[in-house]
């Protein structure tokens, strides 16, 4: 540590290469409206080169629907189209609230970024493509059926979106079109890693029909995929968590998928459903949030109910259109290539998802104890039981207070969660002791996260620091390179709280090898979890880390439960 030390005295000393640099920054800060976004979009997503899926795209859980059948099912998909549509009325009619936290507005910026978007392949670097304020945006979706892909026109001439009965005949002609057909390939490509993608993209929009077809799925609204039968007749949240994140491979549903569109819902058979989203434009707060519509909107839906026979209304808007990829030998064999990378990739995720029964957000609330802060320390004690250390820890935090603002990092592991840890399995400390040092921890991290939201973190600011020795041609300060800096960014943990008022849960996978991705959405009186690792570590579980972080939180609850009330 000592040479840490040393390295960081020489960094911030007056006139030294820190203060170059940060006088760089304040310069760029005065010359744009957020001297971070454009970097960060770069750096965290565009110029990131391992394979979107399960390494960068977020996959939702959503409640599990009544529907049992295809009509069911193809109803539902109707239903849910409409309430996307209606959500985007507002976007697109600039309507929606401005959402507040802690009375301050916040950068709505992302809500604009969601629809008729992509993600496009790309050397040395991807890029996103937009097109909803074009003159005259798309006013189409596109339907993933079988593994193959649809143009499907969701309004009428008037301008107004189909009704549930026309779109509902429009998926049902989708559905039957596509089950004529051997299943379709091509979407295994977009699961590449990115400069294979970007390279066999190239070769795939030189021939102008397949060029027609990319355009078409880059430019529509959303897309939607009808999957077909999942491993298990019987819903298991686990099993929906990974079909979202990456389809369950290619026997199953990865093909059915455009990985680089932003907005891919999805609705499986048997009451299964959810969507994954490409991350570069957004957070997930703009996600769930468009999720809580949605589901709200299908639920006031339902008392109608679909139909029962094969007749269904005329389709008053154009007829679908087939998307054609006739692959070449060569596309086929790299398809097949990006086939055995996937299913690698799918067999190596473990993903846990559970239900945390005992209590939700209301029994911290009840203690004056932060939730998030609660589910923070209770992690940290899991990972400490486990393994008998702490490690790098990674919450997001979101800077929207800020103009343009994305994220910033807060580092949950501290000296109190620390503490508390080592404490818990101390036989000869008592309990107040435990319960002093607990609340320690818990408000700790409050008032971190407080710092964090309000752009007093350290991590996007060395990160800035870093980025303009970059731009400005100047040797990389020497403390980038140190080991306990490089510790300090290799996140075992990698976590985030995204609350919804829909009984749902996101899921993502780990940002390293030997760490975990945890996913959390704590409602009033349980708290939906899903936990990732790779099994190609021996050292990581995350049914496990499951069964720990279960664990902790009863053993906090019972610490709260008998001490006195909190003041913080």
């Amino acid at each position: 540590m000592e040479h840490t030390r040393r390295l960081l005295r020489e960094f911030a000393q007056p006139g030294g290469v820190g203060e170059v640099l940060q006088a760089g920054l304040e310069r760029r800060a005065r010359e744009r409206e957020n001297w971070l976004s454009d970097w960060w979009l770069l750096t965290a997503y565009l110029e990131y080169r391992l394979p979107v899926v399960v390494h960068s795209s977020p996959g939702v859980v959503l409640p599990h629907q009544p529907y049992r059948d295809a009509h069911g099912q193809l109803w539902f998909a109707a239903q849910l189209i409409a309430g996307v549509l209606d959500y985007k009325a507002m976007v697109d009619n600039e309507s929606l609230p401005v959402e507040h936290l802690g009375g301050r507005p916040l950068c709505m910026d992302q809500y604009y970024r969601l629809f008729s978007s992509c993600r496009v392949p790309g050397l040395p670097r991807d890029s996103v493509r937009n097109v909803a304020r074009d003159a005259y945006p798309p006013k189409h979706i596109t339907v993933a059926s079988n593994a193959h892909f649809y143009h499907m026109e969701v309004y009428g001439a008037d301008g107004k979106v189909l009704d549930v009965e026309n779109l509902y005949e429009q998926l049902k002609n989708i559905r039957t079109h596509s089950l004529g057909l051997a299943p379709g390939v091509v979407g295994l490509l977009t699961a590449q890693d990115r400069d294979s993608w970007a390279k066999i993209y190239q070769v795939l929009t030189a021939d102008e029909k397949h060029r027609g077809s990319v355009d078409a799925v880059e430019r529509s609204a959303f897309a939607l995929c009808l999957d077909g039968p999942g491993q298990r007749p019987e819903w298991d949240m686990s099993l929906a968590a990974a079909q979202m994140l990456h389809g369950g491979g290619s026997a199953l549903h990865s093909a059915n998928r455009w990985f680089d569109k932003t907005l891919q819902f999805i609705v499986g058979d048997g009451g299964t459903c959810g969507l994954i989203y490409e991350h570069a434009p957004a957070e997930g707060p703009p996600i769930v949030a468009l999720v809580d519509h949605v589901v709200a909107y299908c639920e006031k839906s339902r008392q109608q109910t679909a139909p029962t026979t094969s007749q269904g209304a005329p389709v008053h808007g154009a007829e679908p259109r087939h998307l054609q990829f006739s692959l070449s030998p060569e596309l086929l064999a790299l398809a097949a290539e990006a086939k055995v990378g996937l299913d690698q990739l799918v067999a190596n995720l473990e993903v846990e998802c559970f239900v945390f029964k005992n209590f939700g957000k209301g029994f911290p609330k009840s203690q004056k104890l932060s939730p998030d802060a609660f589910i923070q320390i209770g992690l940290q004690l899991a990972y400490y039981r486990l393994y008998a250390q702490p490690c790098a820890t990674y919450e997001s935090a979101s800077l929207r207070m800020f103009r343009l603002g994305r994220t910033e990092t807060i580092r949950s592991t501290s000296r109190h969660s620390l503490a508390f840890s080592r404490a818990m399995g101390d036989p000869n400390c008592d309990r107040q002791t435990k319960v002093q040092l607990m609340k320690k921890a818990i408000q700790a991290h409050r008032e971190y996260t407080t710092r964090a939201i309000t752009g007093q973190g350290v991590d996007r600011h060395l990160l800035g620091l870093k980025l303009q020795a970059l731009e400005e041609g100047v040797p990389l300060p020497e403390i980038y390179s140190d080991p306990t800096y490089q510790a300090a960014m290799h996140y075992r943990l990698s976590t985030s709280q995204v609350p919804a008022r829909t009984d749902c849960v996101m899921c993502f996978g780990p940002v390293v090898e030997d760490g975990y991705g945890v996913c959390y959405n704590p409602m009033e009186n349980h708290i939906n979890l899903a936990v990732s690792a790779f099994r190609s570590c021996p050292d990581t579980s995350a049914a496990r880390l499951a069964q720990a972080l279960h664990q902790a939180l009863l053993d906090m609850q019972e610490l709260a439960l008998n001490s006195p009330v909190s003041k913080l």
